[in-house]
């Protein structure tokens, strides 16, 4: 389901000229990895997937989108898994360091709700898992529509950009894995503040010139 409502997606928006610009996407390694990105709605999904196309992404979601039968078919089939914000344990790391060892990738929204700063502080889950399957993040921000019917309208463009990847596989190796944590954890925040910072002004400017 996840492959062809993406590539449904991605040909109609391609056909109308309101494909996602994607800046730096070339900062994406070409092995598994963890990508973040700012987080104000389901936008943000849809987008981040479309910027990312071809490659498929895993996304965490919230559990109670998974409550009933169908949800959880459904969801499931567009490559989300749950997660239980209010309790979050050992469980919840399983999944995604299991897909990234298998080679898949997979996406989080650090934040952990819907907010409508880029500024919510980053939950240390996504830098966790990093550390736990040796895989780099990839930090992103958006800047465009707040709703989906938006995405459609030409007055509205979405653009996603990229920072430098943070490999943990870089840190001294003598540092605790604690440490390695907290470090990561740090350089997502500040990386990701800086790109919201980066998308937001180069939206603004995108909006003067239409």
């Amino acid at each position: 389901m996840y492959k062809f409502a993406s590539t449904v997606l991605h040909i109609v928006f391609q056909k109308f000229g309101k494909q996602v610009i994607a800046i730096n996407k070339e900062k994406v390694p070409d092995q598994p990895y963890i990508v973040t990105c700012t987080h104000s709605g389901y936008v943000e999904v849809i987008m981040l997937a479309l910027s990312l196309y071809p490659t498929e992404i895993n996304y965490m979601a919230k559990k109670e989108l998974f409550s009933k039968e169908w949800s959880n078919k459904f969801f499931h089939s567009l490559n989300a898994f749950p997660v239980d914000r209010e309790k979050p344990g050992p469980s919840t790391l399983k999944i995604p360091v299991k897909l990234l060892n298998k080679g898949k990738s997979v996406g989080i929204f650090p934040s952990g709700q819907r907010v409508e700063s880029g500024e919510a502080p980053l939950k240390r889950g996504a830098a966790t898992i990093s550390v736990l399957s040796n895989k780099p993040i990839v930090p992103a921000a958006f800047a465009g529509p707040k709703e989906v019917k938006q995405m459609f309208a030409f007055k509205y463009k979405s653009f996603i950009k990229f920072g430098d990847p943070i490999d943990p596989n870089q840190l001294p190796s003598d540092m605790k894995k604690s440490e390695k944590i907290a470090k990561v954890t740090e350089l997502l925040e500040e990386r990701t503040k800086e790109l919201q910072r980066e998308v937001t002004e180069i939206a603004e400017k995108a909006m003067r010139k239409s």
